[in-house]
């Protein structure tokens, strides 16, 4: 069984097919939409991702599911970004790299080169994931994965901010205030104290190039379960408990649907729902010792999107023909009631598509901690046709967690979404999804060699 049909759950059925064979049954539960996440809104007969937005070009999982299910690439519409203070742009995107190389030396001096090396250096390590993958390798601890990654580095990197790594590498406190809580305002809606594994993770998205999926992101999820012929059942799960049959753990699956309440055995339960208190009132019974409460907490975080007249004098912009930015970040700044805001393309992009001159109604996406109020919505937009408000539980809060949550449960119980406690992306998701599935297989057939293995960069090298 998998709970939980988002990305998480989808790319963990298409993984446990792929290592056990199509004859493993699988049954995937979900009480709401297949996408969780990843889902899609309508403005004027157009769809637009709600959130879940962007794909960053190294995500190999992702370019992968993309290929296999023969999705396309969406097309890119250019737009420039800036930095806003609450008063003034305190960083603006030109057409010229060169001048925006240029700008950045100017106001920051090299703190933007060591920030680049910094998270270079990270994601080459990261990177290594994909080569122990490949071999069959999993890690049963998120603190394992970290170590056979970066070693006590990455570990380090999921206690300590941010911001002191990245003064203690020579960036000055002037360029993390500006750019650097601008992104991670814009990604986790949260400040510089977030661990620096996450902000790494969040920063290498906001550098290198992202991509799209044509027609929705959330096309992979159905596409994946799709392909791996799941059972996906319209419910919600309630709990599970173990029973135990000829020595093996069995584990009765209990849920609520439109029928009623329902059970159901398995094997193997994959649980990619989050387990947190706040998030779910789900049940363990019959364990022995008992599974432990998750601690930590969620961000809560407002998508608005809104199809208006952008008020461009807000932005110091009294012509809005001249407005010239299709994203604006802000700094955190107490005054400020938005994280960032983006002029927002359609799912389904044309040959023919341009994007909305500044003085033309245009479709907006504003991210926020709290529902816009009426006053605000008018400070940001001249007029407005629609505002469609999605309120969700986005990331965990990364200051509210000490330690990070266990990945086996059980025996063949798996936890799966505790890894948004190191990193939150749709990548990180699905390399986990990864892990598990191999996790689930090697331990299934005792296979104990492929399973936490110390050195495994050498493993690997003298494999091929």
């Amino acid at each position: 069984a998998v709970v939980g049909a988002g990305l998480g759950g989808s790319a963990v059925a298409y993984f446990l097919q792929q290592h056990f064979g199509p004859q493993v049954q699988l049954d995937v539960y979900e009480a709401a939409a297949v996408g969780g996440r990843l889902a899609t809104l309508t403005v004027n007969k157009q769809q637009y991702e709600s959130r879940g937005a962007s794909i960053h070009a190294l995500s190999l999982h992702m370019q992968d599911f993309v290929k296999i299910l023969g999705l396309k690439h969406r097309r890119e519409v250019a737009g420039k970004s800036a930095i806003f203070s609450g008063e003034h742009f305190v960083l603006e995107e030109t057409d010229w790299y060169l001048l925006n190389l240029f700008r950045l030396w100017w106001h920051y001096g090299i703190s933007f080169l060591r920030l680049q090396m910094w998270v270079e250096e990270v994601m080459e390590k990261f990177m290594r994931i994909y080569k122990y993958q490949a071999h069959g390798y999993a890690f049963s601890s998120l603190e394992e994965l970290l170590r056979s990654l970066g070693g006590d580095a990455f570990i380090n990197m999921t206690q300590r901010s941010v911001a002191e790594s990245l003064l203690e590498v020579g960036v000055t406190q002037r360029f993390v205030d500006d750019v650097i809580a601008a992104v991670l305002r814009s990604s986790y809606g949260q400040s510089v104290l977030v661990p620096a594994f996450a902000g790494a993770m969040s920063l290498a998205g906001a550098q290198g190039s992202t991509w799209a999926v044509e027609g929705g992101n959330k096309l992979v999820c159905s596409g994946l379960l799709k392909l791996t012929k799941a059972n996906v059942i319209a419910a919600r799960v309630t709990g599970v408990s173990l029973h135990s049959s000829e020595g093996r753990a069995l584990y009765q699956v209990h849920y609520e649907g439109s029928e009623g309440q329902g059970s159901a055995f398995y094997d193997m339960v994959v649980v990619t729902t989050p387990l947190h208190p706040s998030r779910s009132n789900f049940t363990f019974e019959n364990f022995e010792p008992p599974i432990a409460d998750f601690p930590g907490a969620f961000q809560p975080s407002v998508t608005s999107v809104v199809h208006g007249y952008l008020n461009s004098s807000y932005f110091g912009f009294p012509d809005p023909k001249l407005f010239p930015f299709a994203s604006i970040l802000t700094t955190d700044t107490p005054d400020l009631f938005f994280n960032a805001m983006d002029n927002i393309c359609p799912v389904n992009i044309s040959a023919a598509f341009r994007r909305k001159q500044p003085q033309e109604a245009a479709v907006w996406r504003v991210l926020s901690q709290q529902p816009l109020d009426k006053q605000q919505l008018k400070t940001l937009f001249r007029s407005y046709y629609s505002v469609q408000v999605t309120e969700w539980q986005s990331y965990p809060r990364y200051d509210a967690a000490k330690s990070l949550p266990p990945i086996v449960l059980h025996e063949n119980l798996f936890y799966l979404s505790g890894v948004e406690w190191v990193a939150s992306s749709m990548e990180m998701i699905a390399v986990a999804a990864k892990n598990v599935a191999l996790l689930a297989y090697n331990r299934w057939h005792q296979d104990l060699e492929k399973i936490d293995q110390k050195d495994l960069m050498h493993k690997v090298k003298t494999e091929l």
